[in-house]
C-alpha cells in the first residue's frame, strides 16, 4: 500500500487540516452546518484542533454509514466472547498480540483525525495525573507518564498501561493520604507547570488512502479484540476505568475549588460497574472529558500566568 503521511499545518498549530475544513464551509441561513455550528460554540472548554479532529470525524461517511453496522455486529461479537470467556477466562490471552494488531489497524485503516485524538490522549491522561500529584500537599507520587510520539510507540502495551495507570494512581495517593489523615483541598497557588498549552509532539500520522476509518466505528471494533486477547480480569478493569472519569475530575476541580466542570462528565458512579456492551461509546465519552478537563487546565494555567503578569503592573 502506498501510503503518505499528513503534512498539512495549520496557521494556528493544528497538525491536520481539520480547523480549516470547518472553517471554510460557506454558512447558508437555510441550511446551517450542524458541526461548524459545535465548532464556532465555545461553551464547552476544548483544543481548537483536537475539536476540529473531533467534529471531522463524527462527520466522516465511515461514521455515517458504516458505524451503524460495525456496533451491532461487534456488541454481538462481545456476547458470543463473553460465553466462552465464562468458559474458558484465561486460554487465550497476548497483549503483544493485542496492541500490535492495534497498531497496524490504526496505521492502514484509521483516519489521521481519529489518530490524532488517540494518541493526545495519552499525553492528556499523563498530564491530568501529574496535576493532581503535584497539587495535593503530603503525597509524593511517583508517576509513570505515557508519552507516545509515533503510532509505533503504542506497541509497548500503551493501551493496558493506560489503565494501570490510573488504578495504581488512585490507590497510591489515597493510601498515602489516608496513612497522613489528609484529605484534598483547595489550593491558593497551583502548578499548572505539567499541562501543555499547545500541541503535544506528535509525529505525522498516515494519510494513505485506506485511512478512512472513523474513531468509534475503530473503537467499536477493537473493544472484542480487546476482550478476547486479555484476560476476563484485565478486560473488567478496562471496561470499568472508563467510569473512574468522575473520580479524577473530583480531585482536580477540588484543588482548584471550582466544581462547574464535573457537569461535562459522563462517566460517573464508578462503585456500580456498567455493561461491557457500551464500552466503546462510554470510551468516546471518556476522550471527551479528559479532553475538556484538559482544557479547562489550560484555561485556569492562561489565567494565573495573567494574573501574575498584572500583579507587578499593580504593585507599581
Amino acid at each position: 500500500m502506498n501510503e503518505k503521511l499528513t503534512t498539512v499545518t495549520h496557521d494556528r498549530g493544528c497538525p491536520n487540516d481539520a480547523i480549516g475544513r470547518l472553517e471554510n464551509v460557506d454558512h447558508d441561513p437555510s441550511d446551517p452546518n450542524p458541526w461548524v455550528a459545535l465548532y464556532l460554540d465555545t461553551s464547552v472548554p476544548f483544543n481548537e484542533c483536537a475539536k476540529a479532529s473531533i467534529l471531522v470525524d463524527v462527520s466522516s461517511r465511515s461514521r455515517q454509514f458504516l458505524f451503524p453496522l460495525i456496533r451491532p455486529l461487534c456488541r454481538l461479537t462481545i456476547c458470543l466472547l463473553k460465553v466462552v470467556k465464562t468458559l474458558i477466562p484465561n486460554a487465550v490471552h497476548s497483549s503483544w498480540l493485542l496492541h500490535h494488531s492495534i497498531y497496524h489497524g490504526l496505521r492502514i485503516f484509521v483516519s489521521p483525525y481519529a489518530n490524532h485524538l488517540i494518541m493526545r490522549h495519552f499525553h492528556i491522561g499523563s498530564e491530568l495525573l501529574a496535576f493532581v500529584a503535584n497539587n495535593t500537599k503530603g503525597v509524593d507520587m511517583e508517576l509513570s507518564p505515557l508519552r507516545p510520539r509515533a503510532l509505533k510507540d503504542l506497541v509497548a502495551d500503551v493501551f493496558l498501561k493506560h489503565d494501570l495507570n490510573i488504578y495504581n494512581f488512585i490507590i497510591e495517593i489515597n493510601r498515602q493520604l489516608n496513612e497522613k489523615e489528609l484529605e484534598f483541598e483547595a489550593q491558593e497557588e497551583l502548578d499548572y507547570s505539567c499541562i501543555t498549552d499547545g500541541e503535544f509532539p506528535i509525529e505525522p500520522l498516515p494519510n494513505g488512502w485506506l485511512n478512512f476509518l472513523d474513531l468509534e466505528s475503530a473503537i467499536e471494533i477493537y473493544t472484542p479484540a480487546y476482550q478476547m486477547l486479555l484476560t476476563d480480569a484485565d478486560f473488567w478493569r478496562a471496561s470499568n476505568s472508563l467510569q473512574l472519569d468522575e473520580t479524577i475530575s473530583l480531585y482536580a476541580t477540588t484543588l482548584i475549588g471550582d466544581h462547574r466542570f464535573l457537569g461535562l462528565v459522563n462517566n460517573r458512579h464508578p462503585i456500580i460497574p456498567e455493561s461491557t456492551l457500551g464500552t466503546g461509546h462510554r470510551l468516546m465519552l471518556h476522550g471527551l472529558s479528559a479532553e475538556c478537563l484538559h482544557a479547562f487546565l489550560v484555561k485556569k494555567k492562561r489565567e494565573q500566568a495573567r494574573q501574575q503578569s498584572a500583579a507587578p503592573q499593580l504593585a507599581e
